[in-house]
Formats: C-alpha cells, sequence, structure tokens
C-alpha cells in the first residue's frame, strides 16, 4: 500500500476496534472493573503482566486472583496480614506462581507506603519533564527497582522484561499504553500525567508482529526490542503525538481478523 492508503486504512482499524466493545473480552475489562486511580494500576499491571495464553483465560485468572482480595486490591496491598496472604497460595498462571505472587504484593506493599501512584515506578531520578524520558530508561529503571527489595526470588524476574533483555516488554508496553493514552475513547485510562503517548512504545506480540510485517512496518528478522522500537518509528510517522494507538490496528487485524 501507499503511506497515504496505509495510513487511512489504519485510521479506519483504529475507529474500529478503539472503542468501549473492545473491552470485554480484553485483558483491559480487569482494571476497568476498579474507579479508584490505585486499585486500576494494580489490577492493570497484574492483567498485563498475566496476558499470555487465551483472553479468556486470562481474564478468568484475573478474576479469580482479586477475589482473592477481596476485589480490593489497593487495601490488600497495604492491610494484608499473614493469613490475608494464605489466600494466595496456590495461585498459577502459566508459569506465574504464589511464590511470584507473594513478591509482587510486597513490592506493592513497600511502594505504596511510600507512593500514591505506581507512575513514579517508572520515571528515573533524572527525570525532569517528558522531554528527556524514553520508554527503555523506564523500563531498565522500572525493573532495576521493581527487583530491588532483598527477598525479590531468582524465579520471579522472568516476569518482569526490559530492554537489557532484548525483549520486545509487550506487556508492560501495554500496561505503559492502558495508563498513559488519552482520548476519551472509554478503552484506555489515561490516568498519568508525566509521560506522553507520544513517548510510549508499541506493544509487540505475535499477532501484531505478523500483521505488521505484512504491512511493510516491520523489517528486522528478529522479534525483539530493536523490532518494537523500528515499529514505532513508522506508525510515528502517521500520528508522531500518538503512535501506539495504532495496536488497536494491528491487534485487531491480527485477532479478530486473522489478517
Amino acid at each position: 500500500m501507499e503511506f497515504l492508503e496505509l495510513q487511512d486504512f489504519l485510521d479506519s482499524k483504529v475507529e474500529q476496534y478503539n472503542r468501549p466493545n473492545f473491552i470485554t473480552n480484553d485483558p483491559i475489562c480487569i482494571p476497568h472493573r476498579f474507579s479508584k486511580k490505585q486499585d486500576v494500576e494494580i489490577a492493570a499491571f497484574f492483567a498485563a503482566i498475566l496476558a499470555w495464553g487465551q483472553r479468556k483465560t486470562i481474564i478468568n485468572k484475573c478474576t479469580d486472583l482479586f477475589s482473592r482480595m477481596d476485589n480490593d486490591p489497593y487495601n490488600f496491598m497495604l492491610q494484608h496480614t499473614d493469613n490475608d496472604l494464605k489466600g494466595l497460595l496456590n495461585f498459577k498462571h502459566r508459569t506465574f506462581n504464589d511464590t511470584d505472587l507473594l513478591y509482587f504484593v510486597s513490592f506493592f506493599q513497600q511502594h505504596y507506603a511510600e507512593n500514591q501512584s505506581l507512575e513514579t515506578a517508572f520515571l528515573p531520578a533524572y527525570f525532569s519533564n517528558e522531554i528527556n524520558f524514553t520508554a527503555e530508561n523506564a523500563l531498565n529503571h522500572f525493573r532495576s527497582y521493581f527487583f530491588s527489595l532483598p527477598d525479590s526470588p531468582r524465579r520471579t524476574v522472568k516476569h518482569i522484561s526490559s530492554p537489557l533483555q532484548k525483549s520486545t516488554c509487550k506487556r508492560l508496553n501495554m500496561f505503559l499504553r492502558w495508563m498513559v493514552r488519552k482520548d476519551n475513547k472509554g478503552v484506555d485510562f489515561g490516568i498519568w500525567e508525566s509521560i506522553t503517548p507520544a513517548n510510549l512504545v508499541c506493544p509487540c506480540d505475535v499477532h501484531v508482529d505478523r500483521v505488521a510485517r505484512r504491512l511493510g512496518l516491520i523489517t528486522r528478522k528478529q522479534t525483539d526490542w530493536r523490532t518494537a522500537v523500528e515499529l514505532t518509528s513508522e506508525l510515528l510517522k502517521f500520528d508522531p503525538q500518538d503512535p501506539v494507538k495504532y495496536d488497536f490496528a494491528l491487534f485487531g487485524l491480527g485477532v479478530e481478523e486473522k489478517f
């Protein structure tokens, strides 16, 4: 396709999928069950981290997880007792188990004891404004910060990716999209203020990768962090202020339309 033809095509697909009926069958439905900012952040983070496999299974697992927290995750993180933690035992999704879960709870307890939002966890110390923000630095910083507690289990590190591991960081980029994008369409939350949509990197899962390659938006042979950056640089040509909105188009084309 020519540039303008491809842009029109992708814009039409964004319009088609970036609407409330997208929520029902997607893991983003989990944070949409909450209204308090911290509850939304925690629910979105777990929904993103557990987002592999069939979407229905992911949603069911998250529903189970938050029922164990009495559907009050922020309060659970700050006020839980040892007995409350026993209710998390035997939780499992793929390779994520209760050892990982208990460490996640420890992290959230420590972070929210000192911060009002999870956004600060993604802002390196040298961050002063959006001009010197990059998703790469933010994700590298977050992984280091996340595992800064002395009891971090070695097995849990595989669940938090970063560009340093050459990962596409699909789940964390998706989480950032949910938290940062503001477009009043009712899907993404847009509750964070320090990071702008223009600085996000497109989540690059197998569906997005496949469709993007068919459309000529990716030329890199392997799929890693540099691939996600390459894709995003192409999407920036269509919308320099909000390139990641095209995640809706690419994902929808891949999953819903088997493009």
